[in-house]
C-alpha cells in the first residue's frame, strides 16, 4: 500500500533507507502552446520552455545537491535536463528511452481539440474507461503507461537508495508516478518544468512529498499561458 504526504523537506538530505526522486517536467514546446498532440514525435523547447528550464534549474541549485539526471531521450525533455544540469554545476544527464511520453498513436501531431474529428477511432480508444485499450498506430494503453512508468522510477529508485536524483520527463509519465503513490488521489495540471518530490523505500513504499509544485516560476509570465499540463497535453 502506498503511502501519502506532502511536507516541505526538499531542502533536507535523503534518509539512508530511500531514494529522494525530484521529477521534473520539461519546458515549453511550441506545440504545448497550440495544443497539439507530441506523444513519441520529438519535438524541440521553443524559447519559452528554454527560459523555464533555466528557472527550474536555478531553483534546484539552490537545494540539496542531485548526484545524477535522468532524462527521457526526446529533444525537449533532453534539453531541459541539460539545461538544469549546467545551473546544477555540469550534473551528468543519462538518457533513458524509458522516461519517454506515452506513445499515443494516431493522435500524435493533431490539434487535441480536432482529434474527436480526425482521428474518431484513436480518440474513442482515448477517452475509453478501460484501461487496457491501446490506441491505434502503435499507442500505449494507460495499462502499460503505468507499467513501464513505475518501473523506470522503481529502477532508478534502487539504484541511487541515499541519493537525491533528478528525473526529467512527461506530464502522462508524471500522472502514472502519482497514481502509484496516490492511488485515489487526483492530480491535476502538470505544469510545464513543475517539480515533484517522491521518495522511494523500495517497490512497496513510495511516499509523495511534493507534487507539481511551481513556486519557482510564479514571478514569471509562464503560469499565464494556455495549454499544457493537463491529461490531454500528451
Amino acid at each position: 500500500m502506498a503511502e501519502f504526504s506532502i511536507n516541505d523537506d526538499s531542502h533536507s538530505s535523503p534518509h539512508p533507507d530511500y531514494a529522494e526522486i525530484v521529477v521534473v517536467r520539461h519546458g515549453e514546446t511550441a506545440w504545448n502552446a497550440t495544443a497539439k498532440i507530441q506523444g513519441h514525435l520529438d519535438v524541440e523547447l521553443n524559447e519559452n520552455g528554454r527560459e523555464q528550464a533555466a528557472v527550474v534549474g536555478d531553483r534546484l541549485s539552490r537545494e540539496a545537491k542531485a548526484s545524477v539526471i535522468y532524462s527521457s531521450d526526446l529533444q525537449r525533455a533532453f534539453e531541459t535536463a541539460q539545461i538544469i544540469a549546467s545551473k546544477c554545476g555540469g550534473l551528468e544527464v543519462v538518457k533513458d528511452s524509458e522516461l519517454r511520453e506515452r506513445h499515443l498513436g494516431d493522435l500524435q501531431g493533431h490539434v487535441y481539440q480536432e482529434i474527436a474529428k480526425t482521428s474518431p477511432i484513436a480518440y474513442k480508444a482515448y477517452i475509453s474507461k478501460n484501461e487496457d485499450e491501446e490506441i491505434p498506430g502503435g499507442g500505449e494503453s494507460l495499462v502499460q503507461l503505468f507499467d513501464r512508468s513505475t518501473s523506470a522510477l522503481l529502477r532508478i529508485g534502487l539504484k541511487h537508495k541515499g541519493e537525491r536524483v533528478v528525473v526529467v520527463t512527461h506530464g502522462g509519465f508524471i500522472r502514472a508516478l502519482y497514481k502509484r503513490a496516490c492511488p485515489n488521489g487526483r492530480p491535476g495540471k502538470v505544469h510545464n518544468t513543475s517539480v515533484s518530490v517522491f521518495h522511494l523505500y523500495g517497490e512497496d513504499k513510495w511516499t509523495l512529498k511534493v507534487w507539481s509544485d511551481v513556486s519557482h516560476l510564479s514571478k514569471t509570465r509562464f503560469l499565464d499561458s494556455g495549454f499544457g499540463g493537463d491529461k490531454n497535453s500528451g
